[in-house]
């Protein structure tokens, strides 16, 4: 498949992001519920009850699939979180730069994608994301069948049931909508559940209208445990097509932050898309 091919990830931001990401070693994951999709883990979990209900229907098993059906209504009233930072397979992508790059005014970090793998380690995980409706295929729509067919009450509280549950909204932050298929994306993922064996302090960014919280992963020490060094983890950096900013004075930001070899790594967006601030 062409995603095995491809060996570098892009991640459309601003500058204020990249100086965190360069010169703070630090990246942050952010909360997928307040990314662009918001209803995307749900999404996954209200279309594998579908797949499940229908197959258990299809078997003459109605009163289980409306048991089933009832767990699912009352595990989509939680709001389970997960964190991510988002990458796409696309270089210098218009879509990617309004959605992701302050509108093109912004900057794309390539990173290599088999030193990312080798970063993804305890409850980190780089997940290719799916863009599916149709989940009838999914190994765990079985899962949930097979709990099902046991006959009696489907209970929250039932270990077996627990763990298929926890299962299932830890693969739905591989899953979105198929309208959102052009972004070809890949995630590095801190699943709902592992946050308790993941050893970083949330941190909190307060603005005039909310506040949200991230996790900042510590660059430095995840490059030196991968055995690879931050610049070797870069692979590009491209400005925006809309951006004001000087490629000089950006060199010489790297130059002034000992990231010099990084210098040569600078392009300008060849994407014939302008205006977008305006």
């Amino acid at each position: 498949m062409d995603h095995l091919r491809r060996r570098i990830l892009y991640h459309y931001t601003d500058f204020q992001a990249l100086d965190g990401i360069l010169r703070c070693a630090q990246l942050r994951v952010n909360n997928v519920l307040r990314m662009n999709d918001s209803a995307e883990m749900k999404h996954f979990m209200n279309r594998l009850c579908a797949a499940a209900v229908d197959r258990l229907e299809g078997e003459g098993n109605g009163e289980q699939a409306r048991r089933l059906q009832a767990l699912f209504r009352e595990e989509l009233k939680k709001e389970y979180s997960a964190f991510a930072a988002c990458f796409s397979f696309h270089r210098d992508d218009a879509a990617q730069w309004e959605r992701y790059g302050n509108r093109g005014r912004g900057v794309c970090i390539a990173l290599h994608r088999d030193y990312l793998e080798r970063m993804a380690r305890g409850a980190l995980s780089l997940q290719l994301v799916f863009y599916r409706d149709d989940m009838a295929d999914h190994p765990m729509v079985e899962e949930f069948c097979a709990l099902a067919r046991r006959g009696g009450p489907i209970s929250p509280e039932d270990p077996a049931v627990k763990r298929a549950v926890r299962e299932a909204w830890a693969c739905s932050v591989s899953y979105k909508h198929p309208s959102f298929s052009s972004e070809y994306e890949m995630r590095l993922v801190v699943s709902p559940f592992e946050k308790a064996e993941f050893d970083v302090r949330p941190c909190y960014h307060v603005t005039r209208e909310r506040i949200k919280k991230y996790y900042p992963l510590d660059l430095k020490a995840m490059c030196r445990e991968a055995g690879v060094g931050l610049e070797d983890l870069v692979a590009e950096i491209i400005i925006g097509p809309d951006s004001t900013q000087s490629a000089a004075i950006f060199q010489d930001y790297l130059r002034d932050n000992a990231l010099g070899g990084l210098v040569d790594r600078v392009s300008l967006s060849d994407c014939p898309l302008r205006g977008l601030s305006g």
